[in-house]
């Protein structure tokens, strides 16, 4: 039996975690335990909660949420305290948005996967791009066939990643027939500013929304994950966590040993 734990940060109630569920239990010979956040915590990063006391609630038999949790604190926490043995692989999403780019470190989609590589876990996080109202439109029907076929090759063992990697896929907003397959990318360079919506309560006090960045990218030499999402692909990029920019070692060393 293939013992699979799935998390999200998009909350228990997410209809991509829901989704996500449906196409593992249609892998032959899996067990699935799901621990998700009680509400959304998009953004979260890969942030434990160590200010507060955290409490399981029982959704249904083997689906937990954990109370005003992130998705670090529910692979941290499932793994301590319902699994004798560590599951054989842990799946976060399925997103509802893409994260693509440098939005990797922002994710708690992500976030999740970073704890699960960390207790030694094989860790998967999948993403929906999606347009407009394209997420209602075109539901998860792609999204669970491409979730299947990279599960069963991860399951299969067809490639091994190193220590402290994870699988980060981004499933285009495309219906099925129109998929184009995968594409092996890095992570491309997105354009980043800042935007926020103020406001005003009943009281005259300002108050900030933050906003939404576009989904633009730096033009680059080789294609990435940010250009091919918008060709049709589904994008695989392997995510290490060592962010040491080796580049510049020896130029630092020059400076501080000189």
């Amino acid at each position: 039996m293939v013992e699979i734990l799935i998390t999200n940060d998009d909350s228990y109630e997410a209809q991509g975690l829901l989704e996500l569920k449906k196409a593992l239990l249609e892998l032959e010979n899996t067990h699935v335990t799901i621990v998700a956040p009680s509400t959304e915590k998009s953004a979260c990063a890969h942030s434990l909660t160590l200010t507060k006391p955290l409490r399981f609630i029982k959704v249904d038999d083997d689906f937990f949420k954990l109370d005003d949790a992130t998705p670090s604190d529910c692979v941290y926490l499932a793994l301590h305290a319902l699994y004798n043995k560590k599951p054989d692989i842990i799946i976060s999403g399925i997103n509802h948005g893409a994260n693509l780019g440098e939005d990797i470190t922002y994710s708690g989609t992500c976030g999740a996967c970073m704890e699960g590589v960390l207790q030694g876990v094989k860790s998967i996080a999948f993403s929906q791009f999606y347009k407009n109202n394209s997420l209602n439109e075109l539901g998860f029907d792609l999204a669970r066939k491409i979730v299947k076929i990279v599960v069963k090759k991860v399951i299969d063992n067809e490639f091994s990643l190193p220590q402290r990697q994870f699988l980060n896929v981004n499933i285009p907003s495309v219906p099925k027939s129109d998929f184009k397959g995968f594409c092996v990318v890095p992570a491309g360079n997105r354009k980043y500013g800042t935007d926020a919506v103020l406001n005003r309560n009943p009281r005259g006090v300002e108050y900030f929304w933050l906003g939404n960045a576009q989904l633009d990218f730096i033009s680059q030499d080789t294609k990435s994950d940010l250009s091919e999402i918008n060709s049709g692909f589904a994008t695989i990029t392997p995510i290490k966590l060592d962010l040491t920019a080796y580049e510049s070692l020896e130029i630092l060393k020059r400076s501080f040993n000189g």
